[in-house]
């Protein structure tokens, strides 16, 4: 099946004052109709940067290399008129704070009205319904008076749940959404992930969904990408990535995740702080964090290569591979 969105070989370059910075490295991935792909690594892996470089929303200065290809166009190749045209209309995001991305001195009506004039030509009244119909489809309690409100009048589930209507106001058919529960409490988190699946069911939307929480991720997403310090270290099907991880990075994330299960189970954290882009090691970048990492991993950079059920990895050591076969 040829997917909606195929990104290969991406890479994302910044400007600074010792020369370009490579903040996101070959990375590469698939992402279908009606799907929830994951992207999920710590702070500073690279995922946002991986999701502004497909809506041509990086820094002044910024390179990418690579290709994403959707709808049999190069989002990466685009034209500054032509991504304008696509933003809202084939891709939307929902970024990770409501309170910044919302404007504080404009009414809701007023943010969920302007683009639908803009980009699809409505009348006021025409935008005006349409605004009313998707608070509704987002399960905003009373919608007309929503519209009369102002962010800072609603909880913050209440402003992520405006947010995403905005995102679907032009029907896109891919959504990416930035940590859309981040400081949210578990009942509203819940709600959130609720709507996004059934949205992706009922609209057949693709969801690109970044977030540092493997929990979140083994909810709701299809297929999980692991990102390390700007590359790849483990893909694949959720099952697999979350049932049997075989990156020492990805066990890493799952073995310090508190289990509903099991409350009393000792959290083991990862040792060392994440590498940043100015200070990525040689070799393996998660090697100075890694119990299993041998001399070798400081001198190669690990290709990702295929393992089993459509997994790839980068890792030579691959130490879990006997816990997996038994």
């Amino acid at each position: 099946m040829t997917p909606l969105l195929s990104v290969r070989d991406l890479h994302v370059w910044l400007d600074t004052a010792r020369g370009p910075l490579s903040i996101v490295d070959g990375v590469s991935f698939d992402v279908g109709e009606g799907q929830v792909f994951g992207l999920a690594g710590e702070s500073g892996s690279g995922k946002t940067i991986t999701a502004l470089a497909l809506l041509g929303l990086l820094p002044a200065g910024a390179r990418t290399g690579g290709v994403a290809i959707m709808a049999g166009r190069d989002l990466l190749a685009m034209r500054t008129s032509e991504r304008r045209r696509t933003r809202g209309r084939e891709i939307a995001m929902v970024f990770q704070d409501p309170t910044s991305s919302l404007h504080p001195m404009l009414t809701i009506e007023r943010q969920l009205t302007e683009h639908l004039r803009y980009q699809l030509g409505l009348s006021g009244k025409e935008a005006h319904l349409r605004a009313v119909a998707l608070l509704t489809e987002v399960r905003m309690p009373d919608p007309e008076a929503a519209m009369r409100g102002y962010p800072h009048q609603f909880s913050g589930g209440m402003r992520q749940r405006i947010q995403i209507a905005i995102g679907l106001a032009c029907e896109p058919r891919l959504l990416i959404a930035d940590e859309p529960t981040t400081a949210l409490d578990v009942t509203v988190q819940a709600g959130i992930l609720r709507l996004l699946r059934r949205l992706c069911k009922e609209k057949n939307l693709a969801v690109i969904l970044i977030t540092h929480d493997l929990g979140v991720l083994s909810a709701l997403a299809d297929s999980i990408t692991v990102m390390y310090a700007g590359r790849v270290a483990e893909s694949g099907p959720t099952s697999q990535v979350m049932g049997h991880a075989r990156h020492p990075y990805t066990r890493g994330l799952i073995d310090a995740l508190p289990h509903p299960e099991a409350p009393d189970r000792v959290l083991i954290p990862i040792a060392g702080d994440p590498a940043s882009p100015e200070s990525r090691p040689s070799g393996c970048a998660f090697h100075p964090r890694c119990r299993y990492s041998r001399p070798s991993c400081q001198i190669a950079i690990p290709p990702l290569i295929p393992i089993d059920d459509g997994r790839e990895m980068a890792c030579p050591v691959d130490p879990f591979m006997a816990s997996v076969a038994r």
